[in-house]
């Protein structure tokens, strides 16, 4: 393994490294944002080398082999269509044919504090990516919102909320993520606007990946899941509260509120019993309910959900019998999801 490091190296920096060899190579990545201090690490990934596309509940015996048969990180998605056959929730729309890809690298290039840690098999590769970096020039993307389109109008959102809460009084489902589709045409890099928005709205999850499809562009500030040591880690955001000028008797506001807290807390039952099914009896509690963090203009409550993976069972496990995450679907999860089916004209695709 050939190494190469930059030291002084900060978020900014990693943004147009990513940019600059994703014009070498396919390039995919994750960034974490300035601002949060859960999470402090990037990676690019260059030139892939090997891949394994999902398929359905089958695909989990495939990728497990795929991800142990050697010592390389793996990175890839699972989409929304995926969690539909996961759940046996049927649907009339068309979805995606490989609803979940993961791929191997030739390359990673990791960030951490002001360090960059390019490692690679091929002293080529190292040498190509520092050059390009080097001699790279960013310009900002030139996007405009009005090019922007939504599928729905208020209108029609309206109307489709107050079905819900019909839904909602006849007990069908206690919440419930109704989502819309916004198109826009643009001739900009994928690569330039991913990297110009996670410039411009730090987030602590970024991720930026390709598929046959085209690019996913991702930005959330929300964990679905994280495994390490076997000790699992959910952290459901749930409740909202805007403001002008921040002060600190917001976040007594935001936590006192009867329905914020309400919203918070059947998630964090929801996800009590996802992670349940797969990790040891008694191991599953909730930390830091109702803990505030910020994003922008909002504050955000969240609770940390932890748990320990059952002797025989692992993070694929986990992650096929929890997704797709509660937070894009609502509680009853089932049911939830059959009545997004029935309300939104669109199918979510990769969207989760």
């Amino acid at each position: 393994m050939h190494s190469a490091v930059l030291e002084s190296f900060e978020k900014k920096d990693f943004l147009n490294f990513v940019r600059a060899v994703s014009g070498i190579w396919e390039t995919d990545a994750l960034f974490s944002g300035a601002g949060y201090t859960g999470e402090n690490v990037s990676v690019c990934y260059i030139l892939p080398i090997s891949s394994y596309a999902v398929t359905g509940r089958e695909s989990v015996s495939g990728l497990r082999r795929f991800i142990n048969s050697d010592d390389k990180e793996t990175y890839g998605f699972l989409a929304y269509d995926l969690g539909l056959s996961l759940k046996d929730v049927h649907t009339d729309k068309k979805l995606m044919t490989d609803p979940g890809l993961f791929k191997k690298y030739a390359a990673y290039a990791r960030h951490c504090g002001q360090r960059l840690t390019i490692e690679s098999d091929c002293p080529v590769i190292l040498e190509k990516a520092l050059i390009a970096y080097e001699t790279y020039s960013p310009t900002p993307p030139n996007m405009s919102a009005a090019d922007v389109k939504c599928n729905m109008t208020r209108q029609d959102y309206v109307g489709k909320v107050k079905e819900v809460i019909e839904y909602i009084r006849d007990g069908h489902t206690y919440q419930l993520n109704l989502s819309m589709m916004f198109e826009a045409e643009t001739y900009e890099k994928p690569y330039d606007i991913w990297a110009h928005t996670a410039e411009m709205n730090p987030a602590p999850f970024y991720a930026l990946f390709k598929f046959n499809e085209g690019h996913i562009l991702s930005t959330s500030p929300e964990r679905f899941i994280k495994v390490s040591d076997r000790k699992v880690l959910s952290q459901p955001i749930k409740g909202t509260l805007r403001f002008k000028e921040y002060y600190p008797e917001l976040e007594q506001k935001l936590t006192e509120s009867v329905k914020e807290s309400a919203e918070l807390s059947m998630i964090v039952d929801l996800i009590r019993n996802d992670i349940s099914e797969t990790c040891e009896v008694g191991s599953v509690e909730v930390l830091e309910h109702k803990s505030v963090m910020c994003v922008d203009d909002l504050l955000q409550m969240y609770s940390s959900v932890c748990g320990t993976l059952k002797d025989g069972k692992d993070v694929l496990d986990l992650l096929f019998s929890a997704f797709p995450g509660g937070s894009v679907t609502g509680c009853p999860k089932k049911r939830s999801m059959e009545l997004i089916d029935s309300l939104e004209p669109h199918s979510r695709g990769v969207y989760c």
